[in-house]
């Protein structure tokens, strides 16, 4: 045991590895700038432990299982050969001494649950500013049992993601509710330069991330918690952004935006008023419904009185189901709710939403171009977590996808209907008849008629 232990740990940790490697606490988050040797120093804690305790159960977690193979999986079983067994159907390492270090992963809140009554006593949540405090709080119940095994749970996390400011708040900001012992939370800072592995393997990464703009490098490169690095939208203001309903003039245009699928329905009324500023004022945010279902609902929710003008959706809508023949734009067509065709140019629809959020001066006030009725709380909590793809920072990230659903369906009018003001090539009064796919609405030949 002792002869497998050591080789078990195949290069010299650097100093603040090192920390991480004998840290005690309850709660060890080790992080800050990219590129500081995180996810080698995860490894290397889980497998000693695993072997230094004789039935230990080790449970490490990411967001994705490619990002968990990649990164921990396959290393592993290269660093592991002839000392655990990999077995495939549980995702597990099983360690001669009876000690099992599993893998898992949670894309979404609902994933979660299924850890719920486990118990484990080291849980290792790495990248964990892409966990929400939620996801965070019911595996921290796992971390329990009778035996005389340390209880800790280690973190690794960067600036930025949908975790940022818990993770901020316990470890960086050290601010405790009501039962949280501060005692119990240690955070180990890194940077990229302290990963001298890295820095002869790869020395132009370090420039790379110098050559971020300053709000990136200062989170990337310096680990500075007090920037979401990567925040997509980081104009948006809630005190500015979010307003509480008021009655809408009837004479106001409106429009009907949503992104539509099994997984979730995001729609959105939106009000525009005459000087061209719009108003998200009521919001639908439904899992698990089928398509008359959807459509059903939306019907319900849309008073009579209320004139709505266009109803906007991703094309996507348009291809035709497997099982039925028909596209979904078709069975909304048949339900009532005619679809119009949204751009779905990903990287200008973004664009056109940073526009909308702009602050302007509208007759003597700076106001932005879009506000959020207070009614809609899923659209306000996706919104400013949306983070930067890592491969195109023009483009949002497509995960988590459960943060995606309320600003796809926004992005679909913003794309819709350009910032009054943002383009002088662009005309004020957008004519969605003029720009409608010359398609009927199941996306055949010239439009005809809908039974």
């Amino acid at each position: 045991m002792p002869n497998k232990t050591v080789c078990c740990l195949m290069e010299e940790p650097n100093p603040r590895q090192k920390d991480f490697l004998l840290a005690q606490s309850r709660f060890v988050a080790y992080g800050g700038a990219r590129g500081g040797g995180k996810s080698w120093a995860v490894r290397q804690k889980a497998k000693l432990a695993a072997l230094y305790y004789p039935g230990i159960r080790i449970l490490l977690m990411r967001r994705s299982y490619p990002e968990l193979r990649e990164n921990h999986i396959l290393p592993l079983m290269a660093e592991l050969k002839d000392i655990a067994r990999w077995k495939e159907s549980e995702k597990t390492f099983l360690f001669a001494g009876g000690s099992r270090l599993r893998f898992g992963y949670c894309d979404n809140d609902g994933d979660v649950l299924r850890y719920q009554g486990q118990e484990y006593d080291l849980i290792f949540l790495d990248e964990a500013t892409q966990f929400s405090e939620y996801q965070f709080s019911v595996l921290t119940a796992c971390l329990r049992g009778a035996n005389g095994f340390p209880k800790r749970m280690y973190l690794t996390c960067n600036p930025g993601g949908v975790g940022h400011q818990w993770v901020k708040r316990l470890f960086v900001d050290r601010q405790y509710r009501v039962g949280e012992n501060p005692q119990d939370y240690t955070f180990i800072p890194a940077r990229v330069y302290d990963n001298r592995v890295l820095m002869e393997r790869d020395p132009g990464y370090a420039a790379m991330l110098e050559n971020l703009d300053p709000d990136l490098r200062r989170a990337w490169l310096e680990g500075d918690w007090d920037l979401a690095a990567g925040q997509y939208f980081a104009s948006f203001r809630r005190e500015s952004h979010v307003v509480a309903p008021f009655v809408l003039p009837a004479h106001w245009r409106r429009y009907i935006t949503m992104d539509y699928g099994l997984d979730m329905l995001a729609c959105y009324w939106v009000a525009l008023d005459e000087g061209g500023r719009a108003y998200v004022y009521r919001e639908l945010y439904r899992p698990d419904l089928i398509i008359s279902e959807a459509a059903g609902l939306i019907r319900q929710m849309t008073p009579p009185e209320e004139k709505i003008h266009a109803r906007l959706a991703p094309p996507d809508l348009w291809n035709r189901r497997q099982d039925t023949g028909r596209s979904v734009a078709e069975v909304f067509a048949r339900e009532g709710l005619p679809l119009i065709r949204a751009a779905n140019d990903r990287v200008m629809g973004w664009y056109d939403l940073q526009e909308w959020l702009k602050v302007r001066d509208y007759g003597g006030q700076k106001l932005p171009g879009l506000q959020i009725f207070d009614c809609c709380p899923n659209l306000i909590r996706t919104l400013p977590a949306l983070q930067r793809d890592i491969h195109n920072p023009n483009d949002c990230a497509a995960t988590p996808h459960e943060l995606t659903h309320a600003p796809d369906a926004l992005r679909y009018f913003a794309a819709g209907r350009p910032c009054p003001g943002a383009e002088a090539a662009r005309p004020h009064e957008y004519h969605f008849e003029a720009m409608r796919p010359k398609t009927d609405l199941m996306g055949r030949g010239e439009r005809r008629r809908v039974m």
